[in-house]
Order: structure tokens, then sequence, then C-alpha cells
């Protein structure tokens, strides 16, 4: 009876040393060790998931390469690089093998010789002409891919009458439409530059052939849309007929007399001519003069002492005279005797620019030796539209 209850109390020690802290320490050896085995689980899976990926992408490289996202610089930069190879080495083989789509340009060849102007560098020329101090920047400016431009224009009243249920109605009058053609004409400027400069890799040729054109092109612009006498170039709108307004017909431009042979006298001039305009264009009216008429017009002043010429309040905000902007055309005449030195109306509708939107470049290495030329042509056009629109101001007596 002895023997069991020893047995029986051994065993009763034996579980006491099962404490909790050893219990705890089994535990948490078990769980390392199935965290460690859900950690490899997962690195093998996601070393798998990488495998494929590379292999997909691969694949796909070799399947060819992937879509540009911008399909404007995709089409724009192998006719860039093509033609700055041209302009610097006279390599025209990437230039004749391109292709632009376009609504009616099929090749950047030209019929008559030269190639088409890269977009980037055509875009920089015209941001220049409609920046500049022309006309340009108040008329009407078209693109079109003709010889010439027609304007229609209806400048008669259309009849109407009042009329009742009963009584018969009275045929009125029609109107009648003229059509103004603005033929389109060759303007050129002719850069040239060492062949040493061009092979210059850090000359931006893109850049100064812009530059150098836009510049040209903008006096030659400037001049012509004032002055031209409609002969290879523009027709200017002080070379329009010109009547007293009191008189002024279609087909003409009106003008106002400041009543004193070369000179002002007062300000009830200008308020004349403004009020020579009519309402509808009095709106979008504008002043166009020289530097020295503005500093003539800057001291002019009401019978109250106060000066009629305010300056703009914000940077860039045009000077304004009587209330409307004024746009300093150095192409303007000075005022002496009979000259119409000043205009006001509203060009947007008085003068139409047309031209086409296509820049070309010729490169000539041999004409100016060691010098490259390069003969850069647009055509371009313009004439007044609406004769009722522009009004002058003559100084003079009548």
């Amino acid at each position: 009876m002895t023997t069991p209850e020893c047995k029986a109390r051994a065993g009763e020690a034996v579980s006491e040393q099962a404490t909790p802290a050893s219990e705890l320490k089994s535990a948490m050896a078990g769980f390392v060790s199935d965290f460690k085995d859900f950690t490899t689980g997962i690195h093998t899976k996601l070393q798998e998931q990488d495998d494929r990926m590379t292999k997909l992408d691969r694949k796909s490289m070799t399947m060819g390469a992937r879509p540009t996202l911008a399909a404007a610089a995709s089409a724009e930069a192998p006719h860039q690089k093509a033609f700055e190879d041209y302009l610097r080495s006279g390599d025209d083989d990437a230039l004749r093998g391109l292709e632009i789509e376009g609504k009616s340009l099929s090749s950047v060849v030209a019929a008559d010789g030269g190639y088409l102007v890269d977009p980037q560098t055509s875009e920089t020329v015209q941001s220049v002409l409609a920046s500049t101090a022309s006309v340009r920047a108040i008329a009407n400016v078209v693109n079109v891919e003709a010889t010439s431009y027609d304007v229609l224009i209806d400048h008669t009243e259309l009849g109407a009458g009042w009329a009742t249920e009963t009584d018969p109605t009275s045929e009125t009058g029609t109107p009648s439409i003229d059509r103004i053609t603005i033929p389109l004409h060759e303007l050129s400027a002719l850069p040239k530059a060492s062949q040493r400069l061009l092979d210059d890799s850090a000359f931006n040729i893109d850049e100064w052939l812009a530059g150098r054109i836009a510049d040209k092109f903008a006096r030659s612009e400037a001049a012509a849309f004032v002055n031209g006498d409609g002969v290879e170039k523009p027709t200017g709108f002080l070379t329009a007929p010109a009547v007293d307004n009191d008189v002024w017909v279609w087909g003409n431009l009106g003008y106002v007399v400041t009543g004193v042979d070369g000179s002002f006298n007062g300000a009830d001039a200008l308020i004349d001519l403004v009020y020579a305009l009519g309402a509808e264009y009095r709106a979008n009216g504008t002043f166009v003069m020289n530097s020295k008429t503005a500093g003539d017009v800057r001291k002019l002043k009401d019978n109250d002492g106060r000066f009629l010429w305010s300056d703009g309040l914000t940077a860039g905000e045009p000077a304004r005279l009587l209330g409307y902007p004024v746009l300093i055309a150095e192409d303007m005449p000075d005022i002496a005797s009979d000259t119409t030195a000043i205009a006001f109306g509203d060009f947007g509708a008085g003068y139409t620019v047309a031209e086409r939107p296509d820049l070309r470049v010729l490169r000539d290495p041999f004409s100016a030796k060691p010098h490259v030329l390069f003969y850069a042509t647009k055509r371009v056009g313009g004439a007044v539209s609406d004769y009722s629109a522009i009004k002058l101001l003559k100084f003079g007596t009548a």
C-alpha cells in the first residue's frame, strides 16, 4: 500500500514541474516557427509573381515598343530633327521621306523648292508676328490654302416697312453684296550664318532662324499693312481712297479735318473723329498713330485741364485716348500738312490679313561662301474689308 502512494506523489511532483513560464516559452517557439514558414511562403509567391511580370515585359518589348502618350510630340519630333539636319548640313533625305498628316498637306517638300519649317519654329515666328506693334495685332487674321481670299460684304440696308393684317404688303429693297478679293503675295527673308557656326552642336539653329525670320517679316508686314500699294505686297489702309466724311460713300475711307494745316486745333478734332465712326464699330475702336504723333497727343487737355491720354493701369495694357486703346505703329506718317497721321476704327472688321499657314525655307550654301543663306518664304495679303469701319484724322482745312 505504501509503494503506490509513493508513485502517485512522484507523479504529482512531475506535473508541478510544467510551470506557466515553460508553457509560454514552448508556445512562442511554435509561433515563431509558424511565422517563419508563413513569410517563406509569401516570399516565394512574390518571387514567382515578379518572374512572371518580367517575362511579360520582355514579351511586349519583342512585339514592339509601346505607343507614345503624346501623339503630337511623336509627329513633330521626326520633322524637327530632320529639319535641323537639313539646316546644319544640307541633308534633305529625311525631309523628303517624311509624311505629314494634314488637311491638304502631304509632304514637307515644296513644289517650288524649299521645305516646310517644323511646327515649333513656325509657331515661334507666328507668336512674334502677333505680338509686334503692327496692324496685324488688331486686324482680322485668317488662314487660307488658296492664292487669294474673298470677303463678302453686305453694306446696304435690307428694306423693311410696317404692315397691317389686311393691307397688301409692298416689295422691299434687297441688299447688295460686294466681293473684296485679297490676293496673297510672297514675303521673304534671307538670313545667313557661317558653316562653322552651323557645325557647332551647341548653337541653337532653330531659335536663331526663327528670330531672324520673325524680325524681317514683322518689319515688312507692318509697313505694308499701313502703306502698301498692292503691287507684289498687301494693300495698306492708308492707300485706300479717302474723302471727307460728310460726303462719304462706299469704296472710300472717310476723314475728319483738324481745321488747321499741319497741326491740332485743340482736342475737338479727336472727339469728332471718334463719333464719325458708327456706333456698331465704336465699341471695338482703336487709335493708330506713330510715336512722334503720340508725343503731341499726350499734351492735349480738355477744358478742365485734364489730359486726354491715360497710361495703362497694368503691365501690358495699352495706353488709352478718350477711353479707347492706342496702337503705336511706326509706319504711320508724322503730323504734317494734309497728312492722315491718326486712324481710328474697328480694325477687326475693317482690315483683313490673309495668309497661308506654312513657312518654307530653302538652304543655299553656294551663293555667299563661306556663309550659308536660308531663303525663307511665306504668302500673305491684306486689304481694307469694310470701308465704314475705319476713319482718318487729316491735318488740314479741307
